[in-house]
């Protein structure tokens, strides 16, 4: 059944008015002119067929059916405010639910999130770590973090790190190796490969593409181990077992550390790049602006 509600303008400047019994007091309260509050309560008065207010000489009263719908109405416009303060009150703390990539989560994201949380003390982060791309209209996530060439549509996407691609080993490998000086030298060692599956995948940098690009080709790019993700690949290489490709955005931690090194000053640069996304609708509640405004400052 529909219900029979008189326009909510109409409604506001009807209750402000009877609480001041003044329209130019109401129109003070409304930040709207005199003229406009009397033509929307006699707006509704026409819709309701009804008189509200008795219209004296510098003076206004309400109507014996006016005195009856005022309480109603005020107490409905009050359920209304408190009902929009909790909602946007719940809006600015609680919990952030983030959809990102595995290695994205584990070499980036989780040694950062303690300054968004020291910055957004009341705001929870939620870190779902998932390959796949989130779906807005089905998934519980508030915003995610995307690899690719930006090519999506229907959602807002904002660029916030790009990256570089260079061999890398641990610090024991390098000494077991020592002969390892330029790229050529790599001949013979172990590759650590890997191959994340993304949907720009033909942009997603390989041994294969960076050995062609730094101009190597005495170099089997085709051997050695591979894993799904990149920080798994970032293991295996800490731990010694051969040369991976390590990506400026995501081990920059590691070679601080000297938990990595890197080998030579030979870099491709990557066309996929880190983006913000969420739906269009959300990008003005706070709590992702807050996360997408933190994303942009520390990357």
């Amino acid at each position: 059944m529909a219900r029979n509600l008189p326009p909510l303008n109409a409604l506001r400047a009807f209750e402000s008015a009877a609480r001041h019994l003044s329209f130019t007091r109401a129109a003070v309260e409304l930040n709207v002119t005199q003229a406009a509050v009397s033509h929307q309560v006699k707006a509704l008065e026409e819709r309701l067929n009804i008189q509200l207010f008795r219209r004296l000489n510098r003076a206004l009263m309400l109507t014996d059916e006016g005195q009856h719908y005022f309480p109603d109405v005020r107490d409905a416009l009050d359920k209304i405010s408190q009902a929009t303060d909790t909602l946007v009150k719940s809006d600015n703390n609680g919990v952030l639910t983030v959809s990102v990539m595995p290695s994205f989560a584990s070499l980036w994201l989780v040694p950062r999130i303690q300054d968004f949380s020291r910055l957004h003390p009341d705001i929870d982060v939620r870190i779902a770590a998932d390959d796949s791309l989130t779906d807005f209209s089905r998934d519980n996530v508030d915003c995610a973090v995307r690899y690719g060439l930006g090519r999506w549509t229907d959602i807002y996407k904002e660029k916030f790190m790009e990256e570089a691609v260079f061999p890398v080993c641990s610090p024991h490998y390098l000494d077991k190796h020592p002969s390892i000086k330029a790229p050529e030298s790599l001949e013979g060692h172990v590759l650590i490969h890997d191959y994340a599956i993304h949907s720009d995948a033909e942009a997603y940098l390989t041994w294969e593409y960076w050995c062609k690009n730094a101009n190597i080709t005495n170099v089997d790019y085709t051997r050695g181990p591979k894993f799904s993700h990149s920080h798994m690949c970032m293991q295996a290489c800490v731990a010694g077992e051969g040369i991976a490709l390590g990506r400026s955005a995501m081990i920059q931690n590691d070679l601080d550390t000297g938990r990595l090194v890197r080998l030579f000053d030979t870099a491709v640069a990557a066309e996929l790049a880190y983006y913000f996304v969420c739906p269009k609708s959300a990008i003005e509640r706070f709590k992702i602006q807050a996360f997408r405004d933190w994303l942009l400052s520390v990357s």
